[in-house]
């Protein structure tokens, strides 16, 4: 296939060229008059899955041949069968035996690091195990590094770096991937310095970036029939440069997209002369890339932009292929992507959206969906946000922390759960049960909470047995999970494998459950038992420990449905970009920090370590994504995209994306700057597109309503409590009593102002009710022991259990001096359940109902009507205008509303103010006597049983941040407190 010679032999393909079409073209062409089975003879090792599979799509295209044997250069088993190494270590077994490990050391010295940062820094001791195997850098290459030039922190690293020497030496046996990798590599330079292969050897599409794959390519590039064809290779880079480039320290340029080629060429001491072009196919653009090649020169030699840019070709024809989108926000962003690839559909393009921005990629997916296309995404959808992925999630969420109605009900509504048959009548029972709970309020469901509020709920079911089995069932599984102790790692995923699988079948199973089926459940399966099989490895951890583990690996697994997307639509991450062969491709993203990503920091070397010790340095990844940019913006076609402004403030242009602007701004005798213009233009129309896609029509504001339904529909019974908000808020009465509207309590029940009132009413009723039994107890201690009692049965959370009752004690002293002084000349007579009133406007048909907290009765046989207010009870001025109920309480009892007090004169009327400053306010029963009350009464509910009142929203509320149950339904927003009423006559 190849002439003999004693030189290595290295191949490039410049940027934009199909690489896989360009390697087959070229293989095929050298293949040319020999016997047709040669080319089964000849192995390709390429660099990534996607690769091999488009190589295999090319030549299905034909014309019909065998295939090369292609392998992956992270599996090199095929290539040599013969070398027989153990199996490599379950990555999921050295990670829990890391783990362990580190665990230990900080139990031994907790000085090093907080506990809670075991697992990332066990995961990142696992990826300096991975780095130093693949580059070949022996543990003790680290430990005898000198720091006594660093600070203190280096030092304890080496304490952490001792758990790789004890790692490494004890995986020889069953080496890790990586070290079994490059054991492998060795094995085979071994073999064939003895016995060099003599069929074709290709490796292609690697950069040599690790250690390992730059090993092989020095050693197939020697062989006698051996070949290395280096992907988006530069030619157009002065020779002087790649001299340059790297030879001195100060001058490193690990950042620079040609460094590894260099870095290459120098090991096998070869000048760059001597690369050649794989085939004689054109660039799409030439001059493109001669333009991008000077603009990426390295920063120390940039000064020839100002003698090289002006040799450079026509600009303009040069970026007639670019389009420049620089949206405002990332959403302009994203859907300016999605319209040019509906464009690229609807012009039956090909079109690839390359990023390394995964919430990026997923707006874009997301604004694609209004138009049914399904992107074919590399990344594919992360198993942790699957619906196995969650369920798995919520499950071991379980054995974390007390249930709460929100986790309950999250887990009942779960697609997956109780999907082992009667999925319908679960559904069923799950919505009635969250009315129930919505109603009562159940903060902490337990088995026998749950299976209380499924009885309530008979009345609305056809099958109370078949309710209170589901109730059981819910109960049993469901609560009392809670695991305050720690387990071994194996107990801990048996139990959440059956716990899980208990949840999914449901009550009355028929048939499996939905859990591991389909593409996401059989891969939430493969981890389980990947975890399972490695159990033993781990060591004993806590609840939360587990909830995080189970949450790590599923969040490295990820879903690709091939049948699904779009054959049309790409999204790739960067390293797809090597195998590109599309019309479009958009780079997403191009901001700093994303092109290029920022360097994860590294908490056991720093640079300077990290170059004494041989390993990578973080400006490698910055070098690798230059070349994939380099790469994709030479495509036929390229839209470029970022954002202006992220969500917290304005974002950096990309290092490149400047390079390329400076230089082309700065030509303006070759018309640069207008090329650059016309780059923006064209990226203008796309914004323009996504503005007028999502313009919307100005709608007039809604009127502020003033309903006046006809008198039948009007109420005709009210209580004293809502008297107020009639007279402040008459929509409210409308949507409550005219549409049978109901405000929806929160799911999650918190220690709110309503609660704690509630509350701190049955606190009082208790005492004064104990006090009645026995005056004794009319003490400091007797009232913080009943608060107490009532607040262990009824607030279930212990922060606001103890704020409550630290109030409590703050006005005990205030309320019990003046109980005193009450029950010195009043006896209570009757309270809140027992007090309730009802008084009949008879001509008008209405009724009015109320409940009194408290009603006393003097020894004169007066009576005294206390009401209790956690918050500060409402002025005199407020009493007489709007909040009437003690005035038409007293109203009432003088009027005999109150059966078990019968008619009789209204001494006092009080609040007794229970906030931070106690205070007992009287009704204004003088200015406001019980006859003119009623009289009041009687005007206000005539007027609104009229026809020609409305019902207008938000008439005269306290304050202008009321917020009101119905505010919504009345559109208030659109309209404020200036805005007229509208009245609308309703049938």
């Amino acid at each position: 296939m190849f002439e003999p010679q004693h030189e290595p032999r290295v191949f490039g393909v410049a940027p934009g060229i199909d690489f896989p079409k360009d390697l087959v073209a070229g293989l095929l062409e050298r293949l040319q008059g020999q016997p047709a089975h040669i080319i089964g003879q000849v192995d390709l090792v390429v660099n990534t899955r996607r690769m091999q599979r488009r190589l295999r799509e090319v030549f299905d295209t034909g014309p019909a041949s065998l295939l090369p044997r292609i392998h992956l250069i992270d599996n090199l088993d095929t290539l040599a069968p013969h070398i027989a190494l153990p199996l490599p270590s379950p990555t999921l077994r050295r990670r829990l035996e890391l783990i362990t490990l580190v665990s230990k050391l900080l139990d031994h010295a907790p000085e090093l690091a907080p506990r809670t940062s075991l697992y990332d820094l066990s995961d990142s001791l696992a990826q300096l195990i991975d780095e130093m195997q693949g580059e070949g850098v022996p543990v003790e290459a680290i430990t005898s590094l000198d720091v006594s030039d660093q600070s203190g922190h280096w030092e304890r690293s080496k304490q952490f770096l001792s758990i790789a020497h004890k790692y490494l030496g004890d995986s020889i046996s069953r080496p890790d991937p990586r070290a079994r990798q490059r054991q492998i590599v060795q094995q085979l330079i071994a073999d064939w310095t003895e016995n060099p292969p003599q069929n074709p050897i290709i490796v292609a599409g690697s950069t040599g970036s690790r250690g390992t794959s730059a090993l092989l390519m020095k050693a197939v590039a020697c062989l006698p029939q051996g070949a290395v064809i280096l992907p988006g290779f530069d030619f157009d880079m002065p020779t002087a440069v790649w001299t340059d480039l790297g030879e001195d320290q100060e001058k490193l340029a690990q950042d620079h997209p040609q460094y590894r080629f260099r870095h290459l060429l120098c090991e096998l001491d070869m000048p760059r002369s001597k690369i050649g072009a794989w085939t004689d196919a054109v660039p799409p653009s030439p001059e493109r890339n001669a333009l991008v090649s000077l603009s990426l020169r390295p920063a120390p030699v940039t000064h020839v932009w100002l003698t090289e840019g002006p040799k450079l070709p026509d600009l303009v024809s040069a970026t007639k292929g670019l389009t420049l989108i620089q949206a405002p926000t990332p959403r302009a962003e994203a859907l300016a992507i999605a319209l040019r690839l509906r464009q690229a559909v609807e012009d039956d393009q090909t079109a690839a959206l390359i990023t390394p921005d995964r919430l990026l990629s997923r707006q874009v997916t997301s604004a694609l969906d209004r138009w049914n296309i399904v992107p074919d995404d590399s990344a594919g959808l992360p198993l942790h946000l699957s619906p196995p992925g969650r369920f798995l999630r919520h499950v071991a969420g379980l054995f974390l922390r007390k249930l709460d109605s929100e986790a309950l009900l999250t887990l009942l509504k779960h697609p997956l759960t109780h999907s082992g048959g009667d999925r319908n009548i679960h559904q069923l029972n799950t919505q009635r049960l969250e009315l129930q709970l919505r109603r009562d309020g159940l903060p902490y469901p337990t088995a026998d909470s749950i299976l209380r509020l499924s009885q309530k709920t008979v009345s609305r079911s056809k099958d109370p047995l078949q309710m209170d089995a589901w109730a059981q069932w819910v109960g049993s599984c469901v609560t009392g999970v809670e695991i305050g102790k720690e387990r071994p790692l194996e107990e801990w995923v048996a139990a959440h494998i059956d716990l899980a699988n208990a949840i999914a079948d449901g009550s009355n199973p028929s048939t499996a459950s939905e859990l591991w089926t389909h593409l996401a459940g059989e891969e939430a399966s493969n981890v389980m038992t990947n975890l399972c099989e490695n159990a033993a490895y781990g060591d004993t951890m806590s609840a939360s420990d587990y909830a995080d583990l189970v949450g790590a690996l599923l969040q490295q697994g990820e879903i690709r449905d091939r049948d699904a997307p779009h054959p049309g639509v790409m999204i790739w991450g960067t390293l797809e970009a090597r195998v590109q062969g599309v019309d479009l491709i958009i780079m997403g993203g191009l901001n700093d920090s994303m092109w290029p990503e920022s360097p994860a920091p590294d908490p056991w070397l720093n640079r300077k370590m990290r170059m004494k010790a041989g390993l990578l340095l973080p400006e490698r990844r910055i070098g690798l994504s230059a070349h994939d940019y380099q790469q994709s913006i030479a495509a036929p076609e390229v839209c470029l995209t970022r954002a202006i402004r992220s969500d917290e403030a304005e974002t950096v242009p990309s290092r490149w994306l400047n390079r390329l602007g400076n230089l082309l701004n700065g030509l303006s005798d070759q018309s640069g700057d207008r090329a650059w213009k016309s780059m923006v233009e064209r990226g203008d129309y796309w914004l323009a597109q996504a503005r007028a896609l999502e313009a919307v029509r100005r709608e007039p504001p809604a009127p502020r309503p003033s309903p006046r339904p006809p008198r039948a529909a009007r109420p005709h019974a009210l209580s004293v409590t809502e008297i107020k908000r009639l007279i402040r808020d008459p929509y409210a009465i409308y949507a409550k009593h005219s549409l049978k509207l109901r405000a929806l309590n929160p799911l999650v029940q918190s220690p709110d102002a309503p609660v704690r009132g509630i509350i701190v009413h049955e606190i009082m009723e208790r005492f004064i009710k104990s006090v009645m039994v026995e005056p004794e107890n009319l003490t400091k201690a007797h009232l913080l022991e009943t608060a107490s009692t009532v607040l262990d049965a009824e607030a279930p959370w212990p922060a606001a259990r103890v704020m409550w009752l630290t109030k409590i004690e703050r006005i005990a002293d205030w309320f019990i001096e003046n109980e005193v002084k009450r029950q010195s000349y009043s006896r209570p007579a009757a309270f809140e359940k027992a007090a309730k009133g009802r008084h009949v406007l008879a001509d008008l048909g209405f009724t009015l109902t109320g409940y009194a907290d408290r009603i006393d009765r003097t020894d004169d046989g007066d009576i005294l009507i206390y009401d209790y207010k956690t918050g500060s009870p409402p002025s005199v001025a407020e009493q007489k205008a709007f909040d009437k109920q003690l005035l038409l309480e007293a109203a009432m009892i003088e009027e005999g509303g109150f059966k078990e007090i019968g008619p009789a004169t209204v001494a006092r009327a009080a609040y007794i103010g229970l906030g931070s400053k106690p205070i007992e306010r009287p009704a204004p029963l003088e200015d406001e006597p019980p006859h003119e009350v009623l009289a009041k009464l009687h005007a206000l509910i005539t007027s609104y049983l009229s026809e020609d009142q409305g019902f207008t929203s938000r008439r005269m509320v306290k304050t202008t941040d009321f917020a009101g149950d119905y505010d919504q339904l009345a559109r208030f927003g659109e309209w404020d407190a200036t805005t007229e009423p509208t009245p609308e006559d309703l049938k």
